[in-house]
């Protein structure tokens, strides 16, 4: 008889308009979990609405004030199952207004997805005085998440593009704070990603730092997260690197 699985929920925070709800989103219709007909529809409807790279966010966003202010305002779910986990993703709302939703959905959590705005300006204000970033990665240890994966989003967008420099600042940054909030940065691992275009890095993780093993969410980091890499450190992909 075989070992029974055990049950992890994850919560993926981060500032307003970091790309949480997209990369959820991308990540869902990467594993199946969603027809491509369905994001086509999505594609089209929020094309419409002149909200076209909202098409992944919607497969969680389904409110219909969600979608005319193109933000997440309560908590969306979703389930998959791995070879050793049964996973229950928890998307929380980045806008301050919705806190008390995002503090319900990570009550509730094993280990938090951070997702990091990369672009100038974007970056800057989540990890501010008054950034969700800040708060969220607070709340998070402060409600007994002890563990978390750093998604540095965008990385399309940066400048140039996939920049290794901006990439390093960024890490170097939120290390610093983490720390301070209580998390040992030894064990945080991060991640170079594009939440909306995604990429072609679907093999286990190769990754030779020590920190995934020190990951209970190591089954995640290798079957999801991985995923979305599309800018990635030059021991996963040669054909695409940081600048």
């Amino acid at each position: 008889m075989g070992k029974e699985k055990s049950h992890i929920n994850i919560v993926v925070i981060g500032h307003v308009d970091s790309g949480k709800s997209t990369t959820t989103g991308h990540l869902i219709y990467k594993l199946g979990g969603i027809d491509k007909r369905v994001i086509e529809r999505f594609e089209k409807e929020a094309a419409e609405m002149n909200k076209r790279s909202f098409k992944y966010a919607w497969v969680l966003d389904k409110l219909k004030a969600e979608r005319e202010r193109g933000i997440t305002i309560d908590i969306a779910l979703w389930k998959f199952e791995t070879t050793k986990y049964y996973c229950t993703v928890i998307d929380a709302p980045g806008h301050r207004d919705f806190i008390k939703n995002m503090i319900t959905g990570t009550s509730q959590a094993d280990c938090a997805v951070l997702i990091i705005d990369s672009t100038t300006g974007g970056f800057e204000a989540g990890i501010s005085k008054d950034g969700q970033t800040r708060e969220h990665a607070l709340l998070a240890f402060t409600l007994g998440v002890k563990q978390m994966i750093c998604c540095c989003n965008k990385m399309d967008a940066t400048t140039p593009k996939y920049s290794k420099a901006r990439y390093d600042e960024i890490v170097k940054e939120v290390s610093s704070y983490l720390k301070k909030v209580g998390y040992n940065p030894d064990k945080i691992a991060f991640v170079p990603i594009s939440g909306f275009e995604g990429g072609l890095q679907t093999s286990p993780c190769v990754c030779p730092s020590r920190m995934c093993t020190r990951l209970v969410v190591l089954e995640l980091f290798r079957l999801v997260v991985w995923r979305l890499v599309s800018s990635s450190l030059e021991w996963l992909s040669p054909s695409v690197q940081l600048a």
